[in-house]
């Protein structure tokens, strides 16, 4: 009977350090709850796509988080091969990373979405000349498909230096 109930309290220790219902055991240090919170700002620059139901990035604090972005021109049309729709995703990213006051040097994580991974040779060509040293890192993974049959969807993180 005592085995049985101390697998139970352990069993319910861990869920209540899972589902937040652990009481606090360290302070927070006073400075930290004294903090404003971080401001949240949309960054849809001038060119950027419009009327979609989301942000074309959000700016929280330093760190600026740009969603999937298609390889598309400039009336919102899929460009025809993989090299042109990295292009001009990679164009569009670095519109909005500019729009949040940095620049491709400030990108610390990109993840990639082919439709083809055989096509990663020519994504990878492209993709190379977008980013200074240090590059940042990548996750590049071939899915079922895109929306608008694109070949190509890119999404960034990018941080700003205190």
């Amino acid at each position: 009977m005592m085995k049985k109930a101390m697998i139970v309290l352990a069993i319910a220790s861990v869920a209540a350090m899972t589902f937040g219902c652990a009481p606090q055991t360290t302070q927070q240090p006073a400075e930290s709850a004294a903090q404003p919170a971080e401001q949240v700002r949309a960054i849809n620059p001038p060119g950027a796509p419009e009327g979609l139901p989301f942000s074309n990035g959000i700016l929280v604090g330093n760190t600026l988080f740009v969603a999937g972005t298609e390889g598309t021109d400039a009336n919102g049309k899929l460009e025809p091969d993989i090299e042109s729709q990295t292009r001009a995703a990679l164009e569009s990213i670095q519109k909005i990373v500019e729009g949040g006051g940095m620049t491709m040097g400030n990108v610390v994580a990109v993840n990639v979405y082919l439709s083809d991974i055989k096509e990663f040779g020519k994504m990878n060509g492209v993709y190379k000349t977008f980013f200074p040293d240090p590059k940042p890192t990548r996750t590049t993974v071939q899915v079922a498909g895109l929306v608008n049959g694109a070949h190509i969807e890119i999404s960034a993180i990018a941080v700003k230096p205190h």
